[in-house]
């Protein structure tokens, strides 16, 4: 038995030689393969011309003289090695005369060209039409009550004015009134009318916590939600922790002489953008003209100094997240003089400034870099002592006094809040605030680490157009077997 040394099995570098062989084949001027690959991709334009045209015949003798020339091709790849003149000949000689024959039907190259440009043109237009309407259905799914979630609303104000054990409860729990104003404590706010979302975040929260008797929660609401926000945090206990319920229309300083945004609903042009459903010519996309970025719950944010005069530092959380780790280390960041704690988001260009801002406009070129980076409102640390020092309620009122007109900017609140802590935010380590669960994939890890998940986008986890995957990590924190859930069908 005779042994044979390794070095007599050069396999593996020869066939990358002979890749490189057939490469070089490729890129001569003199290279059947590269003749027929040429004949091939103008053949494959003439097909699409040819059954414009209704040709069908002329279509298929194309695409099978198109297969013949890849078989070809295929095989000599297969081998390793190039094609010859010999082999080829038949197949170049047959492609020739098609394309020949084309010419002759007048599918020259100025033809081709026009008619691949209207094609292109006409499959955009539809590809248009059809994301806007996709656009369209979305939001309005979006925007739509569940029926679960109204019927929720109705049995709880009915409990709420119906059961005078639930108004004692909250009576008695009233007695921890001094921890509501206790800056050793860890306060978290919260600004919603969807009562199982807050839901969901007190409990993520409390679950979650090491310490819950030293989590107290803010939630402030409208007055239509009121009665069945109280009557919910009253009928549940969530480990421990402190639940404040509040409405924002008991708030004697929030009114249209000191709060942008309420004289702007009293503009008659404001009104009719929001409210009015004219459709603008199609010039402005419907997200954008959605009244609830005139809610005041949206733009409380900016008034957290006001609305908790005793307090020095919050952490705002959306109503569209899920905490899943403990939260009591964003009490101890420094945020080295700034107001707000805040992960970015400018891994990819397009969450630059430049993205929601109009710099076109003198006031914003002048005053913002547009390669500044973009941040994410949703889990946030406000130093209010800083707030207050650096009277940044008043930076926002200057800019959305300039912004009536919407020339500034037109989408949301991240745009005012962008331009109010420019130059006054802290980066935070991106796993305190993992996004994109609302209309995107997102890396597994990422979720695995992130301690507070958002869901922001139109796909939320209460609705049926949620991401399904992602749900699962929203609903565990819901307790479907309440029986108030079960009698509106939440499942």
């Amino acid at each position: 038995m005779s042994f044979i040394p390794c070095l007599q099995r050069p396999y593996r570098h020869d066939r990358i030689m002979e890749g490189l062989n057939i490469t070089d084949e490729m890129l001569s001027s003199n290279s059947v393969t590269r003749q027929l690959t040429d004949q091939i991709s103008l053949a494959k334009a003439f097909v699409v011309i040819a059954k414009e045209s209704n040709n069908l015949q002329f279509a298929w003798e194309l695409s099978a003289q198109i297969r013949n020339s890849q078989a070809l091709l295929s095989n000599a790849a297969t081998r390793r090695t190039p094609l010859t003149v010999g082999e080829s000949e038949t197949a170049v000689r047959d492609m020739a005369l098609l394309l020949y024959q084309a010419q002759q039907l007048h599918y020259d190259s100025a033809t081709m060209i026009m008619r691949l440009k209207a094609k292109i043109q006409a499959l955009e237009e539809q590809m248009s039409a059809v994301s806007e309407k996709s656009s369209k259905y979305g939001q309005i799914a979006a925007e739509e009550v569940p029926k679960s979630l109204y019927c929720l609303g109705v049995r709880l104000t009915t409990e709420w004015f119906g059961n005078p054990n639930l108004q004692t409860k909250l009576r008695e729990r009233k007695q921890l009134e001094a921890k509501l104003k206790d800056n050793s404590v860890h306060h978290f706010c919260v600004f919603s009318d969807n009562i199982l979302a807050s839901s969901v975040v007190v409990n993520s929260t409390a679950l979650n916590s090491k310490n819950p008797d030293k989590v107290v929660f803010h939630l402030v609401t409208d007055e239509i939600n009121y009665a069945a926000m109280k009557a919910w945090f009253a009928m549940n206990s969530f480990r421990g922790v402190t639940v404040e319920v509040l409405k924002f229309e008991d708030f004697k300083w929030l009114n249209a002489s000191y709060v942008p945004v309420l004289k702007q609903l009293q503009d008659s042009e404001t009104q009719s953008y929001y409210f009015s459903g004219h459709n603008d010519d199609g010039r402005t996309p419907i997200k954008f003209r959605n009244p609830k970025y005139l809610s005041m719950l949206n733009h409380l944010r900016f008034y957290i100094p006001e609305v908790f005069p005793a307090l020095k530092k919050v952490v705002f959380l959306d109503d569209d997240v899920v905490v899943q780790k403990d939260l009591s280390g964003l009490f101890s960041i420094d945020l080295n003089g700034n107001v707000n704690g805040a992960v970015e988001t400018c891994m990819e260009t397009f969450h630059r400034y430049h993205k929601y801002l109009n710099y076109s406009h003198p006031l914003i070129r002048a005053h913002f870099d547009p390669d500044a980076c973009g941040w994410a409102f949703g889990m946030n640390v406000f130093d209010l002592v800083e707030w207050r020092k650096r009277n940044v309620t008043g930076i926002y009122h200057y800019w959305q006094e300039r912004n009536v007109d919407r020339t500034l900017w037109k989408l949301g609140t991240l745009p005012p809040g962008l331009l109010t802590f420019y130059g006054l935010t802290e980066a935070l380590d991106p796993s305190w605030h993992v996004l994109g669960l609302g209309y995107t994939n997102v890396d597994s890890q990422l979720i695995e680490k992130g301690a507070v998940l958002h869901f922001n986008g139109n796909s939320k986890p209460w609705l049926k157009i949620g991401i399904e995957k992602y749900k699962p990590l929203w609903e565990k924190y819901v307790d479907y077997s309440h029986p108030l859930l079960q009698h509106c069908n939440f499942h």
